[in-house]
């Protein structure tokens, strides 16, 4: 007596293998598209000032470098500048960038620039992003996968509203 039973599955079972690797491209496709590479924030320093206190800042033996930045009436930056330098242009904090590794010779160390400290003097009205693009102009750089500091002490001084 034959099994038919036996005939039945004898047939090989197929797997449909394209719509599978059609799945796992778009996948890959898609966290590949939503991946967001975070730059590193600035890890500085920042000393703010104290709200109801009049007391000076710790004294320090090098000059202090002011950064003035003046707001238009929208809310951008209208000038940037350092002492009595004036960075204008599209990569003005490029070039505030360079002029401070010039200022504290920058030989491409970490820990360059310890006891030199810059006070930002900002408007009320600028908007937060030229702020934060100026602490990162003046803290540092990484450069061939190593962060290199540049200034360590920041700090900003009160806000006064514009009149």
């Amino acid at each position: 007596m034959k099994i038919r039973h036996s005939e039945m599955h004898s047939g090989k079972v197929e797997v449909p293998m394209t719509p599978m690797i059609d799945i796992v491209f778009q996948l890959l496709v898609f966290f590949i598209m939503s991946f967001k590479i975070v730059q590193p924030e600035g890890d500085f320093n920042i000393r703010m000032p104290l709200p109801a206190s009049n007391a000076p800042a710790a004294p320090s033996e090098l000059p202090v470098f002011n950064l003035r930045m003046a707001a238009a009436a929208n809310g951008d930056l209208e000038q940037l500048s350092m002492d009595s330098r004036v960075f204008e242009g599209e990569d003005r904090f490029a070039k505030l960038h360079g002029y401070i590794r010039g200022m504290i010779n920058d030989a491409g160390g970490p820990g360059t620039a310890e006891d030199q400290e810059v006070e930002i003097n900002a408007d009320f009205d600028l908007k937060y992003d030229y702020v934060m693009r100026a602490i990162t102009a003046l803290s540092g750089y990484i450069e061939n996968g190593q962060r290199h500091q540049l200034i360590e002490k920041i700090r900003l001084t009160p806000p006064k509203e514009s009149p």
